[in-house]
């Protein structure tokens, strides 16, 4: 493993958006893409047009679709794998640890873009009510969490009533892996699905807890 001009070299491929050159809405890659600006390296993007795939791409990473990571020659894949394998390499104290101190940050949200997924998708008209239901369930049990204290929060000695939380992110006021896993999805879920809520004044009223630049 090289170490030049204290910069890891990796090269990190990720899906194009619509015009085959910039980057796409992929929140996986859009999650590598934050992890690796958060550590604070220097890597290279290369963006992939699904639609046209080069010929090397097929030699490089057969069978798989981006984002995947080239590391020193390495070729990972597996996003959570990519993910693991960032926090054990660029670790403290050269580059910082992004993983939540809380367990529950990691899952906080965990099933709101499966649902939003299957809402959107859906083609059936007497199931719309039942889906949306679910996905506003979803969204409000994540606004539940960004809204109670964490524990540091939560003064032990006073008698006043517990506030609410003033974090800005999910596991306190710094990005973590967490975010970095659910703030991609959470922005495609607003661009898609959250407009039409906040147009009606429902989101405004309700999900108090989404303080972050994704709502």
């Amino acid at each position: 493993m090289t170490d030049t001009h204290n910069h890891y070299h990796r090269d990190n491929e990720l899906k194009t958006s619509c015009d085959g050159e910039s980057i796409g809405n992929c929140p996986f890659s859009q999650r590598l893409f934050m992890i690796l600006w958060l550590k604070g390296v220097v890597f290279n993007v290369t963006t992939v047009d699904l639609k046209r795939k080069p010929a090397d791409l097929h030699n490089l990473a057969p069978g798989t679709h981006p984002p995947f990571l080239t590391f020193n020659g390495e070729v990972k894949t597996d996003i959570n794998k990519i993910e693991e394998f960032l926090e054990e390499v660029l670790a403290p104290p050269k580059y910082p640890k992004l993983a939540a101190k809380h367990r529950e940050s990691n899952t906080a949200g965990i099933d709101i873009f499966a649902k939003f997924s299957a809402y959107i998708k859906n083609t059936r008209p007497d199931a719309n009510g039942a889906l949306e239901k679910s996905l506003t369930k979803a969204l409000k049990k994540l606004d539940e969490y960004l809204n109670s204290p964490l524990p540091e929060e939560i003064d032990a000695d006073s008698m006043e009533e517990e506030k609410s939380s003033n974090r800005s992110f999910l596991d306190g006021n710094e990005l973590t892996l967490a975010d970095c896993n659910l703030l991609p999805k959470l922005h495609i879920v607003k661009v898609s699905y959250m407009a039409t809520l906040v147009n009606n004044g429902y989101v405004s009223c309700t999900y108090t807890g989404f303080k972050c630049s994704a709502f």
